[in-house]
């Protein structure tokens, strides 16, 4: 899987942990010498990063003898470097978005094409509901599928290649919905928080039973008869039919963890609210996962409450269209800051980019912060709870009777939203905890942050009864702050 949030090992997991250290330098450096002893000394360049980390994975897998691999594409899906395999036993795309627009193309339809490449002949396909013409592009890309090739086997010895017209195409597959397989049952029980982790749930399902069917399974789920909804009689692709889930699968769904995602962390009077959304898809998601899981929480009886956003956006993606999403959770602060755990990255290379200066992620973090302002300014115009900010410099100063509006929050919350940067994660995340998470250091009594914004937020979440954090935008971001909060997960 990718990207790591904290350690390069999370990428290559067995039973669901990832690999030991001694495990990771052992094979990391065997890959390495073999292919710089091999590589063409006309061409003498290595895989870069993540190509490398593929090869070395399907190393560990094949060395280390896993009865099943999960892997995950990199990027779209066609043409991404783990779409080797030849003859998987089954595949899977989850709900489309719009990303890595540069790569994969501008549109739905664009994207739909390149993830339909992970398709091969003869070897079932399934996926969630989608909008009409990305799942046309679907299905079109499973019935081109027409022949493959295939290692033939005699005696478990290859004989050779051939060309196999046994299977017309790739049979594609929607999954039921959720509900579907709860008919008649108590609702399951999740592991991942959010709506949107049902049709994930229910892709999963589909795979994992396709993937037990070919083992040869007994006792798997019988097939049920129930119709699938309405919504989804009505697409050009077939419905796969649900069935009854066995007590594991039950299990599986209600166990399951990932860092990073709908995650919630409880550190006394602050709590940190993560989830790598980087899409305008999954900041709808996290947006409706927040309210429910923040928003929705019971106000402090003793004091008052203050809801800060940290946000950071890497590459060609719309940050003001992610911004605008998260502006009706009405934050009292948002704070920008570069994925750089530290000003200085020497000691941390799991979290190195150097396709990124300090300089270009911090001229991102400025505009970010501008944007910021001017959707709030907008929002102010459009609503007239909102009371006009006083202006700063460049950021907005909270209004004299601010203090007063956190104690007795008016419904609408007139908030001004001061917009702030930072250099790094790790003095972002002390400004915001101020001393009053036990992980995180107290901020430096001159203050890294000199604006009157900054200050007079310092007191507030100094006293506010309970700080709400809501950490998104960029996994890579995500993972620098688990770092900082969660220091057993560099261990």
């Amino acid at each position: 899987s990718s990207p790591h949030l904290v350690q390069v090992r999370e990428r290559i997991r067995i039973n669901g942990q990832p690999i030991s250290k001694d495990l990771f330098n052992k094979y990391f450096w065997l890959v390495y010498n073999r292919l710089e002893e091999t590589k063409d000394p006309a061409h003498a360049s290595m895989p870069a990063y993540f190509r490398f980390l593929t090869i070395m994975a399907f190393h560990v897998f094949l060395q280390e003898k896993v009865d099943l691999a999960v892997v995950e594409v990199g990027i779209g899906g066609t043409y991404d470097c783990t779409n080797i395999i030849r003859a998987p036993v089954v595949c899977g795309v989850s709900s489309l978005g719009i990303d890595h627009t540069s790569i994969l193309g501008d549109t739905m339809e664009k994207i739909a094409w390149q993830k339909g490449g992970i398709f091969k002949p003869g070897v079932p396909a399934f996926t969630v509901a989608q909008p009409e013409r990305p799942l046309e592009v679907l299905r079109e890309r499973a019935q081109e599928r027409k022949v493959s090739w295939w290692w033939g086997v005699d005696g478990g010895v290859p004989r050779g290649r051939g060309l196999s017209l046994l299977s017309p195409q790739c049979p594609l597959y929607l999954c039921p919905e959720l509900d579907d397989f709860e008919e008649g049952f108590q609702a399951l029980e999740l592991g991942l928080a959010g709506a949107h982790q049902r049709s994930n749930a229910a892709l999963a399902l589909q795979l994992a039973r396709t993937w037990l069917q070919r083992r040869g399974c007994q006792g798997l789920g019988e097939l049920k008869e129930v119709p699938p909804s309405t919504e989804l009689l009505r697409r050009a692709v077939p419905v796969a039919p649900a069935f009854r889930l066995t007590d594991a699968m039950i299990q599986g769904l209600r166990d399951t963890e990932w860092l990073g995602r709908t995650q919630v962390l409880s550190h006394g009077p602050v709590t940190w609210y993560l989830d790598g959304a980087h899409t305008t898809s999954s900041i709808q998601a996290c947006v409706r996962w927040f309210r429910q899981a923040a928003l929705n929480q019971d106000k402090p009886h003793d004091g008052s409450e203050v809801r800060v956003l940290l946000f950071n956006a890497t590459g060609d993606r719309d940050t003001a269209a992610l911004l605008k999403l998260l502006v009706p959770c009405h934050f009292d602060y948002a704070v920008f800051c570069p994925n750089f755990t530290e000003v200085s990255v020497a000691n941390n290379a799991d979290q190195q980019n150097f396709n990124v200066t300090l300089e270009n992620a911090l001229t991102r973090c400025l505009e970010n912060q501008r944007t910021w302002t001017r959707l709030r300014e907008e929002k102010v115009g459009q609503d007239p709870w909102l009371p006009s900010p006083l202006r700063v410099g460049a950021l907005l100063q909270p209004a004299p009777a601010r203090g007063f509006l956190l104690l007795v929050p008016p419904a609408p919350r007139p908030l001004n939203s001061p917009a702030l940067v930072f250099p790094c994660l790790a003095q972002a995340l002390r400004w915001v905890a101020q001393g009053r998470d036990p992980q995180l250091a107290a901020p430096a009594s001159s203050g890294a942050h000199a604006h009157p914004a900054a200050s007079s937020g310092a007191v507030l979440l100094r006293e506010a009864a309970a700080v709400r954090v809501l950490v998104t935008g960029s996994l890579h971001l995500v993972g620098g702050a688990l770092r900082l909060l969660d220091p057993s997960l560099s261990q």
